[in-house]
């Protein structure tokens, strides 16, 4: 489902147009957003849980040339499935 998908369930299921549903939608995904910045959690209970996690840094190697380089340390967000979700999709 792409986001253009997503949009049109909401606007429809909600009942409102297909505008307003695209700015709800963009307002709830600048939320999460803001809250993995700044509490680094955003929980959605039944859905799942949004977080950030700190990948060490580590040495790698170039496929293309076999060299060894370093990979820097970065955060990335990660995210566990609520039983309700888990079970819905079963």
């Amino acid at each position: 489902m792409s986001k253009q998908d997503l949009i049109d369930f909401v606007a429809e299921d909600a009942e409102v147009s297909k505008a307003e549903a695209g700015r709800v939608l963009d307002s709830v995904l600048k939320g999460i957003e803001k809250g993995l910045k700044e509490d680094k959690e955003v929980t959605f209970v039944g859905f799942g849980k949004f977080s950030v996690k700190t990948r060490e840094a580590r040495e790698g190697i170039n496929p293309s040339t076999k060299e060894k380089i370093k990979i820097p340390a970065k955060n990335v967000v990660s995210f566990k499935v609520g039983k309700k979700l888990k079970d819905s999709v079963q």
